[in-house]
């Protein structure tokens, strides 16, 4: 098994963990199984939701937990990736878990895996946050854990749970060298969530997809809840999230507690007026400059963007200056004709991680209708302390694709170092 490091420190237990990423990355259940077995079941105390889908998953997760958490419920919450430190995917009332406690959880944690797998079958970096999260929550003795998956569904290792509620917010095509190419494929793996007599909530999909899920959902005794029917004659819920895939994830999200109402009831759905989740058309200010972070890293996100550009450009009367880049060639082909229609300039970037387009990747999906050149630049290059080095006074600056690609620029705007978050899903 890999050597341990000092386990009393956050820095060293931070790099060891993510050192762990690239080690036994095969899909499956059994070690994470495994691996829970000798930490003593923790997920198995837990009441949770656990939510599925290619687009909204960690959106709908936030604002479960806020309209729960206003409530008086204690609720944990975990999602992926972070944005500036691995502690953000494991919080309390949206607290992060402690360096002290996560250094608490690894050590115990190692004892327990050390003598239970060999090198060769060692727990992922995934697998190892996960099953951390479970067993600080079970600590805790929390009212709720909202889950989100990592990747897919039926493999991911979140899938050992069985929740009071699953949730597939989406599908679209996104890992289709993981989860297939067709929609069908896809949804099937999303399906994987469900469980027998476990109520689930499907939000609005397509056609050939949501066939799959009610088939896969009445084959497995498990009672099925489509949003489309729930919000038939009335409006959408309202969020200070921007977009309109907002107010799906947010019908979304008071629908799930209106399925859950005699286990865990709430009144009032205010919250979902005040949700704070970076990174997902967030504003910010940089001098006189306003700078608008979006993950959006697929063709279902990508028509999503479309509706905010617009708003954006209606809004302030000129084309925004665009900052990009893109993780694997599929999200690009997806993301950069749009681009090249709504920027007034566009910055092409390439992400420092493994499956980052190159420029030139980038430039080959663009279309004639940018008006200027795109221009390669990079992070250090455009933002400093607080400060954005493009554009003039007035301008709005958008930058999207990878959710990596925001976390590099949010820490080197805040000037903070980083933990790594590289390729985490498994």
């Amino acid at each position: 098994m890999p050597p341990a490091p000092d386990l009393q420190r956050i820095e060293t237990v931070t790099d060891w963990l993510c050192s762990l990423r690239n080690r036994s990355s095969k899909f499956g259940l059994e070690r994470m199984l495994s691996l829970a077995e000798a930490a003593g079941q923790p997920q198995k105390a837990l009441p949770s939701i656990h939510i599925a889908g290619t687009n909204g998953k960690g959106s709908t997760a936030v604002m479960l937990e806020a309209l729960y958490r206003s409530n008086g419920y204690r609720v944990g919450l975990y999602t992926s990736p972070h944005i500036h430190r691995l502690n953000e995917r494991i919080q309390i009332d949206r607290i992060p878990i402690s360096d002290a406690t996560l250094c608490k959880q690894v050590r115990r944690l190692y004892a327990i895996a050390k003598p239970a797998f060999d090198a060769e079958n060692f727990p992922s970096f995934f697998e190892w946050i996960t099953l951390i999260a479970f067993q600080y929550f079970k600590e805790q003795d929390i009212d709720l854990a909202i889950i989100e998956t990592g990747l897919g569904g039926r493999l991911d290792a979140t899938n050992i749970l069985v929740p009071d509620l699953s949730i597939i917010t989406s599908i679209g095509k996104d890992h289709t060298d993981i989860l297939g190419d067709s929609l069908p494929g896809i949804a099937r793996e999303k399906a994987g969530i469900l469980k027998r007599g476990v109520p689930a909530l499907m939000g609005e999909i397509p056609k050939e997809a949501e066939k799959v899920i009610t088939e896969y959902a009445s084959k497995n005794d498990c009672p099925l809840h489509r949003l489309a029917d729930a919000f038939e004659d009335r409006a959408h819920p309202q969020t200070n999230l921007a977009g309109s895939y907002q107010q799906h994830n947010a019908a979304l999200a008071v629908r799930a507690t209106e399925i859950l109402a005699e286990t865990f009831p709430i009144r009032g759905t205010h919250a979902l007026k005040s949700i704070h989740w970076p990174g997902r058309w967030e504003r910010r200010s940089l001098g006189t400059k306003t700078i608008i972070l979006d993950a959006t890293h697929n063709a279902e996100a990508g028509l999503q963007l479309v509706e905010n550009l617009e708003a954006t450009i209606k809004a302030d009367g000129r084309k925004p200056l665009i900052i990009t880049g893109v993780l694997g060639e599929e999200r690009a082909r997806a993301l950069l004709p749009i681009l090249s229609r709504y920027a007034r300039e566009l910055y092409l970037l390439e992400p420092k991680q493994p499956r980052a387009c190159s420029i030139q990747t980038l430039t080959q999906f663009l279309t004639p209708l940018s008006p200027n050149k795109p221009i390669a630049s990079s992070v250090q290059t455009l933002f400093s302390f607080g400060k954005c080095h493009i554009g003039n006074d007035g301008d709005t600056l958008v930058v999207t694709g990878s959710i990596y690609l925001i976390a590099e620029i949010l820490n080197q705007i805040d000037g903070k170092k980083a933990d790594p978050i590289g390729q985490d899903l498994i």
